[in-house]
């Protein structure tokens, strides 16, 4: 794990970035849920929003793990939290072949009724929980998701 201070770049304000690494097995997403909620705590986010947050970086890292790195333990998962005053951006990142998620949008309904397997609703949960959610697939680079969770949500 590493700490980083850096300037913004408007370079009116620090900002500070965590990075970890880690094994691509099922169990070790915790480890960043972990330090997720204990930097977004030390940024005054509140309970519910640590909470909101944690489930989000949890299933990011869930699908780092299945999709793109395809359960295979030999490649990392990366977990870059960058915060400043305002905000926390999460980015989630494998080096795998495969995508971290769906390409399509889950059918909510057909899944609540119990119509087709609850799995797959990763990417839905993800965005309903955070303020910024995006995924980019870069074979044979890698992809990544991009989470971000302002500390005061705007009411529009």
């Amino acid at each position: 794990m590493a700490l980083i201070d850096k300037a913004t770049s408007s370079g009116d304000k620090p900002s500070s970035s965590i990075e970890l690494r880690l094994p691509s097995r099922l169990g070790y997403e915790k480890v960043a849920m972990h330090t997720a909620a204990s930097v977004a705590q030390l940024m005054g986010f509140s309970d519910e929003r640590v909470d909101d947050l944690k489930t989000a970086v949890a299933e990011a890292c869930i699908n780092a793990i299945e999709h793109g790195n395809k359960l295979d333990d030999s490649l990392s998962v990366g977990v870059i939290l960058s915060m400043d005053a305002d905000s926390l951006e999460v980015k989630v990142t494998d080096t795998g072949e495969g995508p971290q998620g769906m390409t399509e949008t889950p059918d909510i309904d057909k899944k609540m009724l119990g119509e087709e397997d609850a799995r797959g609703m990763g990417m839905f949960l993800i965005q309903a929980l955070v303020d910024e959610a995006e995924w980019v697939s870069s074979p044979p680079a890698g992809s990544y998701a991009r989470m971000v969770i302002h500390l005061h949500r705007s009411n529009s």
